[in-house]
């Protein structure tokens, strides 16, 4: 398949399979940032870091003036890179070049800029925190797509950037009209 006849999912949201037995993505809503024929980028939405508050990895990296940001979360965006921070956000906010704007309502900034902007409180108005990221090589995710691993999603901000980590995975099944106990651990080709 060449670039002009492939389905590329930047913005879009994979939602795990509940056959999926790798704990890093079982039940896991993966943002896609980015997608091409080279490979894929995405942040997984619904894990959060049980032990770091967004305050605390701020005073980590020596940012100072966070104190209302004590209750925030950090997500596991990820297995790669896990020390590398990735903010998804909302478009109003921009740090120029080092913004991908994934599509209308989304960007991803991974800069010290954003979180010293967050810890101002001039950074965007909607935000998910995210130590490390998903990565896959060229061909891998469209495999996976093939092989029944994920279902698509196109999301809006409420779900994105709802604090409630538990239910996201459910309501994006239900979005879609899919029912959790009636989906199918195996995949199946006629």
């Amino acid at each position: 398949m060449d670039d002009t006849e492939a389905v590329y999912l930047a913005g879009k949201l994979l939602i795990a399979m509940p056959g999926t037995t790798d704990p890093q993505f079982k039940r896991s809503l993966v943002y896609i940032c980015a997608h091409s024929s080279e490979g894929a980028m995405g942040l997984v939405i619904n894990r959060r870091l049980p032990d770091l508050s967004l305050a605390a990895m701020l005073t980590r990296i020596g940012i100072e003036n966070h104190r209302m940001l004590h209750q925030k979360p950090v997500h596991n965006g990820g297995p790669v890179e896990r020390e590398r921070g990735f903010v998804l956000h909302s478009t109003e906010y921009a740090a120029g070049s080092a913004t991908l704007k994934v599509n209308k309502g989304f960007s991803m900034t991974a800069t010290m800029d954003i979180l010293e902007d967050i810890a101002q409180g001039i950074g965007p108005v909607r935000r998910l925190v995210a130590l490390g990221y998903c990565g896959w090589g060229p061909g891998q995710l469209d495999q996976e797509m093939l092989d029944n691993g994920w279902l698509t999603l196109t999301p809006g901000p409420g779900l994105v950037f709802s604090t409630d980590d538990e239910t996201k995975w459910t309501s994006a099944l239900n979005m879609l009209g899919v029912q959790p106990k009636l989906l199918s651990a195996t995949a199946g080709h006629a």
